[in-house]
């Protein structure tokens, strides 16, 4: 039969006809929905209440234009920054999937002549030539030649498919994989080579109906769900000290000798009120941390940078903060914690002499074995590389290069040769009448009746008994066992039998364990049977205790859902997996309120990934499981992984010390602003002042805490359960306490008579000036306090110069502020005597902390 396969003008109208041969992409949010999309923030959604307000208040002249111009400053800028770093993000997740799609080609007929192309270039009714080592363009039925794949991809089986063509039209079903004559998109040739007719291209390829279905599922990430809870937190509190505040000058104005004398009327009554809102606003946006979606924002672009200089490209932000919350992580077994490649382990003679170089055994031992390991073999060597075959014949032509013999190798010298049969399980070549043969250890041995000695002797095999005990010790041990023999004179002489085994990584060990002390459940998912991941889990520390325990597939599918709930605490193997299992499992556990990170690479693994609540999709696995992940570990190594982790936890640390920061700031500001006004000044704090240090200081000071080092231990503490709030009852006690003395020393420059007369005789303008510097330069101090972990502030503080240099930028731009602020920040110039008296008080927060960390710590 003569392919010429189609004409220029034939591939057009198919095109035309049947579409191109691209998967339809989910369509990329534009930047402007993003920033629309964060304005329903919670945090942000208080502050448009604000801003509403203000507007209000400016339209009737009780508030100055840049007053409400600073609040929609605030919402824009943290909103900007989110928004940004995710847009930015998607982008680069987009760049390296188009790049990959660009790097894959196909080799067609077209006009008789055999071409390579773009995979995006091959159209319905192309003939594409695949050889071992192909990945399929598209969907087609094979019409010439004989194929092995590997369709993991889309079945998750690790078993092998044999295609071939089809005598009578119509005599398979397309849709069952198992069927002999169709070939699928994304699966790989691992043997033989043939011609393909394409029937299928783009999203109506098998591939592409999968990627279609894979749904947008979203669940709340956990500190999502923990900002939220705190924002209805700070929200209430807010509006109650709005309420509160507007009630206490309502009824001080009602109540007040003057108010009654003046006989009020509407006018008098709109003032008093309007007066009144004026101060509520300013504690609401007080109540307000502004800079905690930015910080959130600016620590997600930062983690995630230095993330992929690691290996890890985040390509959905949250995803960051998910991954440092994991308490259940479902992991795949090849190439992330082995090394996704079959090594060559030893070798076994029929004497059962052990040996892995051929410098150990005899010449004569030696010719033997490359022509049964090298020439009966479908790979070929390319320069250093090896192509094509399937992953033994690779590891064995590997391992010849590795010997410095693999230049030795002479196919003209073959007069026969048959591939590999997955129903005989052995290949075989033919050289001057002698017939060696390669394939599963148990049927070589089986048929064998001599052995070749490490001499080169040739000897009768008396006793298999030995040796097929060797075998199940391999097996057990995860070994692939091959065997190579020779026919000659009516006698089967085996030559060895080789352990092969994909090797557990050596730092997948170290981070396996660090993970487990870390309180992540981690379970392995895998395709193998269950001795070999049994063995395996065992030697990548996975399997340890007694009661942890390894199932299949089928024993999965024979338990109810409740029965699985019981058993997922125990669960560390899972084999013989379904891709159904993974989904399975994910929403299991996710009932029982883990936090779920699963890694994947097929399109099977799509659903899957989507479902946790974080997915690390593969770097070498299909663009549909990178689509439905959020995070792409470029080396697929489970270390990556670990580190990912560390970063998420990282991050979520840093959140922490700093809305210990930032909510000492709110809670002191909102104490002022509530208790200032019944003690008889109605505004000591502005709305533009609270803004500033909101927006400018509370920015600078995110960068700061944002900037710190993943540190190792952090990674031996328990995983955050979800529902845990934000802020524990240590938090919660520190805030409290530096908000008081911040409040105390602040009110006390106005209303208490020995500290105001440290002034001297100045206005009230004065007084709320020095108010105001020394709100700022306690909240910064306190800076410190918030950094610190232990009940030092300052132990390890030189590993953060990001830190220093920040916080003293802050102290500088607090004297700039107070010094040229003026009428916008309605501020009067300091002396320095003031200033040192301001410091002073501020800086006294940072000892009453450690003496009260001191205290708290040594109590029973």
């Amino acid at each position: 039969m003569e392919l010429k396969g189609l004409t220029k003008e034939e591939v057009l109208k198919s095109r035309k006809k049947f579409g191109a041969n691209v998967l339809t992409q989910k369509k990329r949010e534009s930047f402007l929905k993003k920033v629309l999309q964060g304005l329903f923030d919670p945090m942000i959604l208080i502050l448009l209440c604000a801003l509403v307000i203000q507007l209000v208040l400016l339209f009737l002249g009780r508030a100055e234009w840049y007053e409400s111009f600073g609040v929609f400053l605030a919402i824009m800028i943290a909103n900007l920054v989110s928004a940004l770093s995710e847009y930015k993000q998607e982008g680069q997740a987009s760049a390296l999937q188009s790049e990959e799609l660009a790097r894959e080609k196909a080799k067609v007929l077209r006009n008789g002549i055999l071409q390579e192309i773009s995979i995006t270039e091959v159209v319905t009714g192309d003939i594409v030539y695949l050889q071992a080592g192909d990945k399929l363009p598209a969907d087609g039925e094979v019409i010439c030649g004989h194929l092995m794949l590997d369709q993991a991809v889309l079945n998750g089986e690790t078993e092998e498919a044999e295609k071939i063509p089809c005598s009578v039209a119509g005599c398979y079903d397309t849709s069952d994989l198992l069927n002999k004559h169709y070939v699928y998109r994304g699966t790989v040739v691992c043997g033989g080579e043939g011609y393909v007719e394409i029937k299928m291209v783009g999203d109506k390829t098998l591939f592409g109906k999968l990627a279609l279905e894979v749904q947008e599922l979203t669940r709340a990430t956990p500190l999502q769900v923990k900002l939220a809870h705190l924002a209805k937190q700070i929200s209430t509190f807010g509006y109650v000290g709005a309420v509160t505040i507007v009630c206490a000058i309502l009824g001080r104005s009602i109540f007040s000798g003057n108010f009654i004398q003046t006989n009020p009327n509407f006018f008098s009554w709109l003032r008093i009120i309007l007066d009144a809102v004026t101060v509520a606003v300013t504690i609401i946006v007080c109540a307000v941390p502004e800079g905690l979606p930015m910080l959130t924002s600016l620590l997600l672009s930062f983690q995630s940078l230095k993330m992929a200089r690691d290996n890890v490209l985040v390509h959905k932000i949250n995803g960051i903060e998910t991954a440092g919350s994991l308490s259940l992580l479902f992991s795949d077994k090849t190439g992330t914690i082995t090394e996704g490649k079959l090594n060559v382990v030893t070798f076994a003679t029929g004497d059962l002499h052990y040996f892995k170089n051929l410098n150990e055994v005899s010449e004569d031992f030696q010719d033997d074995l490359l022509i049964g390991l090298g020439l009966n073999n479908s790979s070929k060597i390319n320069g250093s590389n090896v192509l094509g075959g399937n992953p033994t014949d690779r590891a064995l032509m590997t391992f010849l290069i590795k010997e410095n013999v693999a230049n030795k190798l002479d196919r003209s010298i073959i007069t026969k040769f048959e591939p590999f049969d997955s129903t005989k399980k052995y290949s075989l070549i033919e050289i001057n009448n002698i017939e060696y043969i390669k394939g599963a250890g148990e049927k070589i041995l089986e048929a064998s009746t001599h052995y070749l000695s490490p001499n080169g002797e040739v000897k009768e095999l008396a006793n298999k008994e030995k040796l097929f005990e060797y075998l199940d010790t391999q097996s057990a041990a995860s070994m692939r066992l091959i065997g190579v023999a020779k026919r000659m004179k009516g006698m089967q002489i085996l030559l060895c039998i080789i352990s092969i085994r994909d090797d557990v990584r050596q730092e997948v060990i170290e981070a396996i364990k660090e993970v487990k002390t870390a309180g992540i459940q981690v379970v392995m998912v895998t395709g193998d049977r269950k001795q070999t991941a049994v063995a395996i889990a065992r030697d990548a520390g996975l399997l340890t205790g007694k009661d942890e325990i390894a199932m299949t597939s089928s024993e999965l599918a024979e338990l109810s859902d409740k029965e699985m709930k019981n058993i997922i605490p125990r669960l560390r193997v899972v084999a013989r997996a379904l891709p159904t299992d993974k989904s399975r499992l994910v929403r299991l556990a996710q009932e029982l309120d883990y936090v779920v990170g699963m890694t994947g690479d097929g399109v099977n693994d799509a659903p899957a990934l989507k479902k946790a609540d974080v997915g690390f999709a593969m770097g070498s696995g299909t663009e549909v499981a990178k689509e439905a992940g959020d995070i792409t570990i470029l080396d697929d190594n489970f270390t990556s992984i670990a580190r990912a982790i560390l970063y998420g936890r990282t991050m979520f640390m840093s959140i922490r010390k700093f809305l210990i920061f930032q909510l000492t700031v709110n809670v002191a500001a909102v104490l002022i602003c509530l208790l200032a006004p019944i003690l008889g000044q109605n505004v000591v704090l502005t709305v533009v002042q609270l803004l500033l240090i909101n927006i400018a200081m509370d920015t600078l000071a995110a960068i700061a805490f944002g900037s710190e080092k993943a540190k190792k231990n952090i990674m031996k503490n328990a995983p955050i359960p979800r529902k845990e709030g934000l802020i524990t009852a240590k938090m919660f006690l520190q805030i409290v306490f530096g908000a008081l003395y911040i409040t105390a020393i602040c009110l006390s420059i106005i209303f208490v008579p020995p500290v105001r007369s440290l002034f001297g005789k100045v206005d009230i303008v004065y007084l709320r000036t020095a108010l105001f510097a020394t709100f700022m330069m306690s909240i910064t101090c306190n800076g410190f306090n918030a950094m610190a972990e232990g009940i030092n502030p300052f132990e390890n503080i030189l590993e953060n110069k990001v830190f220093i240099a920040i916080m003293s930028l802050i102290f500088i731009l607090q004297f700039v502020f107070v010094t040229f602020g003026g009428a916008i920040l309605a501020v009067e110039r300091l002396s320095l005597k003031s200033w040192i008296i301001c410091f002073t008080l501020a800086v006294f927060i940072i000892p009453l902390e450690i003496t009260r960390k001191a205290i708290v710590k040594f109590l029973p």
